[in-house]
């Protein structure tokens, strides 16, 4: 396998984003055994030409009830959000704020959220879960994954335990560092120890997409294409 094409994540970000696809992707993990690398499919884009990469700062969130906890044994539960504001604020250039371990009775991102996120130089948002403030997350343009938009609040209603550790969404492990992939199709995970695999065969593949593309254009059948490229 030749050598990747980049020496920088800003350079494999720009890369993936100028001719990659969670579908070829994808297809590329499947050849390597990575076969359960998307999230649920209800995890959607706020708008369907968002596209999302970055290494991942993952966040664990519970469910309370109610927004302080007098007779508490634990600190935390006295903690306004719990540690969101502190995960929020350790977010790093180009990574991505991915939250799982909720419930899905209120939102688990917002617009004073992307604004800090933006200024931060992060990514974007995937929560399994909600956001809301839609139309102030949309005017910042940030990329945001999440199964739709509802208003209700986590502040009396949940609490974020801890971050940069690993969570699971659907069955798919996240380990901070991974990259988070995410477009219209869907929301994948590449390992961090599989990354310059996946990415490399990923862009051999999309290249030779274009060379099939073209030759079905042109008029060859899909099984001849496919004989003689090896990719459909």
């Amino acid at each position: 396998m030749s050598a990747e094409p980049w020496q920088t994540d800003s350079e494999l970000f720009q890369l993936a984003r100028r001719e990659l696809f969670t579908a070829v992707v994808g297809d590329c993990m499947d050849k390597l055994g990575l076969l359960h690398q998307f999230l649920p499919p209800q995890i959607r884009p706020l708008r369907s030409d968002m596209t999302l990469i970055g290494r991942a700062m993952p966040v664990l969130e519970a469910d309370v009830y109610q927004e302080r906890g007098s007779a508490s044994h634990n600190a935390l539960m006295d903690k306004p959000f719990g540690l969101m504001l502190a995960a929020l604020d350790d977010l790093q250039s180009d990574e991505v704020y991915i939250c799982s371990g909720a419930s899905r009775r209120y939102a688990l991102w917002g617009e004073l959220m992307t604004t800090r996120a933006r200024h931060l130089g992060a990514a974007g948002a995937v929560v399994d879960g909600y956001l809301r403030d839609t139309h102030g997350v949309l005017a910042q343009g940030f990329p945001a994954f999440a199964y739709g938009s509802y208003a209700q609040d986590q502040g009396a209603r949940g609490k974020v335990l801890d971050f940069r550790l690993p969570i699971e969404i659907g069955g798919v492990r996240i380990k901070p560092g991974d990259i988070v992939f995410g477009d219209v199709d869907g929301v994948l995970i590449v390992p961090q120890a599989a990354e310059r695999e996946v990415f490399v065969a990923a862009l051999e593949k999309a290249r030779g997409e274009q060379l099939v593309r073209k030759a079905i254009a042109d008029g060859m059948s899909a099984a001849q294409a496919f004989k003689t490229y090896g990719i459909m």
